[in-house]
């Protein structure tokens, strides 16, 4: 059973929650997550409420009660916390066939105290009566460096521990710490081993390679380099950039590239070529290299494209095979089937390989829902994809208008399955609820890119959160979806990894698929994937247990969905029977 190492970066408590769940009920593997939180009380099933001493939010802290073991605690920037889920091996904490807490306990201190030694703070201990690890635990004075609260279920754990790095002291004191008055709460900062949360956390993943890792190590991080201001969106720079057509030709040049001195960062922005850089991304194609063959798509301009495209312009709808420049339109398009793009066409986020409209958005249009339902109608689908772009203006990220355009369209035509793409809705969970509650047929949410990558590929998003909304709409009950792009730096192995994080929530249905520069100011095509390979990475995932993978170079996340979700749901039915 691979152990697999994620760091995660900064995720708030109740994504992070969701994603361990998931990763309980339905992973085949074991997982150490490691992150911090943002300011975040925490309260244990035996937790007493006069020990939170000050009104969380008066602090800027938000209270979660949670299902683990403990009082209260608190959680921030500074502080590395781990959850481990793994299935415990006989030695590390089942006995005669049932979780033995107090010896997993015991397990993740030794993993917490043997790390801080390897860090530079070797007198960290055990003080007896008080589970956690501790400094100068002989003393006269012992101080709580890391607490520990932890739930077994069925042989395998979850939540974990939480280890003062450099955090803000002061929120200590807004507490009674795990309910005991007379004890100190200490850091690695406070007790003046000054080292940096990386180190930290390479010394706590190679104690845990060791405890934990029997059948190998996966290891994944996020982006460290980075500031705050790196999850709010970018400009691409002046101006909408040169188109760069099909066959790889920038609009305007005879050659593609530009007046022949471009490179592949030819127009790229400073600020998304510093994040490229910190992802370890520094070489690229040279924007004059012309696609491969199997990259230029078929135009079929026939009868039943030119009658699509005036239902949608005699209904004023949006779609994404239009937006976002899809290669498969001409395809799809002359098949019936298009994917529609609602909550207007202009995007408040700049992710940097999608072609949509970033400037200010519009208020909604009431009257969308209907005309989508009216078009599904028109065209006699079966099966209906809707989309949207990501709207952080709105107090529910659009949710309404997804949960009201699946109503629209089942009252017009029951028979039609709906999937919808949706954003993450900044992980609003009332929000999320809304469209989970329309029940559509599929939920598919895109994580886009490997760990490593997020930050430069979509600074307004995050991996783990993005993991957590397909968590959540699998505990909800409903087909998941989540796709790749390929060719924007990323390496086979960490595609792999992907994909077993994504089996590892759940997910039935994957997309991936070649990334196409759309102009000059995008990020830059790192590779052309061959067709072999990403028939590999569909054969890998689906022997990892994903039901369906569609894979290929020209692969979008609505190329074939109608067969996919089919595919997927006969995959899963056969599994339930088989």
């Amino acid at each position: 059973m691979t152990l697999r190492v994620r760091w995660l970066g900064r995720v708030p408590y109740r994504e992070a929650w969701a994603l361990q769940r998931a990763l309980h009920a339905t992973s085949p593997d074991d997982h150490l997550l490691l992150l911090e939180h943002p300011h975040v009380y925490t309260l244990g099933v035996r937790a007493d409420l006069r020990h939170v001493l000050v009104r969380p939010e008066d602090v800027g802290a938000e209270l979660v009660r949670t299902d683990r073991g403990g009082d209260v605690t608190y959680h921030g920037p500074g502080q590395l916390v781990g959850y481990p889920i793994v299935s415990l091996p006989p030695k590390h904490g089942v006995r005669h066939g049932k979780a033995d807490t107090v010896a997993y306990v015991r397990s993740v201190e030794q993993l917490v105290i043997d790390a801080l030694a390897d860090v530079g703070l070797p007198n960290a201990g055990r003080l007896p009566g008080y589970p956690g690890v501790w400094v100068d635990p002989e003393g006269d004075d012992p101080r709580k460096i890391a607490a520990i609260g932890v739930r077994l279920s069925r042989g395998r754990s979850m939540h974990g521990f939480a280890l003062n790095v450099a955090p803000d002291m002061r929120y200590w004191g807004y507490i009674v710490p795990c309910g005991i008055p007379d004890k100190r709460v200490t850091s690695l900062a406070e007790e003046g081993v000054d080292v940096p949360m990386r180190e930290v956390v390479d010394a706590v993943a190679a104690r845990a390679a060791a405890l934990w890792g029997r059948d190998g190590v996966d290891r994944q991080d996020v982006a460290w380099h980075h500031r705050p201001e790196d999850l709010s969106a970018f400009s691409r720079g002046e101006g909408p950039g040169r188109v760069i057509s099909a066959s790889g030709r920038v609009a305007g040049t005879r050659s593609g590239g530009g007046d022949g001195a471009g490179g592949p960062d030819d127009g790229v922005p400073v600020r998304l070529r510093g994040r490229l850089a910190a992802a370890g991304v520094t070489e690229g194609l040279h924007i004059a290299e012309r696609k491969p063959e199997w990259l230029r798509p078929t135009f079929r301009t026939e009868p039943s494209y030119l009658r699509l495209k005036r239902t949608m312009r005699d209904l004023d709808l949006v779609t994404v095979c239009e937006e976002a420049g899809c290669p498969n339109i001409f395809e799809c398009w002359a098949d019936g089937t298009a994917t529609f793009m609602i909550n207007g066409e202009r995007c408040t986020r700049a992710c940097g390989f999608c072609l949509v409209d970033t400037r200010h958005p519009e208020p909604l249009d009431p009257g969308e829902p209907e005309r989508v339902a009216e078009a599904v109608e028109r065209m006699g689908l079966g099966f209906a994809v809707v989309t949207a772009v990501a709207r952080d203006d709105l107090p529910d990220g659009g949710a309404g208008a997804f949960a009201a355009t699946i109503a629209a369209i089942r009252r017009r035509t029951p028979g039609v399955e709906v999937e919808v793409l949706i954003p993450d809705c900044k992980g609003d969970e009332e929000a999320l609820g809304t469209i989970f509650d329309a029940r559509p047929d599929v939920l598919n949410h895109n994580v886009e890119t490997v760990p490593r990558l997020q930050r430069a590929v979509r600074p307004s998003a995050g991996y783990a959160r993005s993991l957590a909304v397909l968590a959540r709409a699998k505990e909800a009950g409903l087909t998941t979806k989540s796709g790749l792009i390929v060719g924007m730096g990323e390496t086979d192995d960490e595609v792999l990894s992907t994909l077993a994080d994504l089996r590892a929530v759940g997910v039935d249905i994957v997309t991936i698929g070649q990334y196409l520069r759309p102009t000059t100011h995008h990020l830059p095509v790192a590779r052309w994937v061959d067709p072999a390979t990403f028939a590999r990475y569909k054969e890998a995932g689906e022997a990892m247990g994903i039901p369906h993978v569609e894979s290929s170079p020209l692969t979008r996340s609505s190329y074939h969905a109608r067969e996919a979700a089919g595919a997927a749901g006969a995959a899963t039915a056969g599994a339930a029977t088989g």
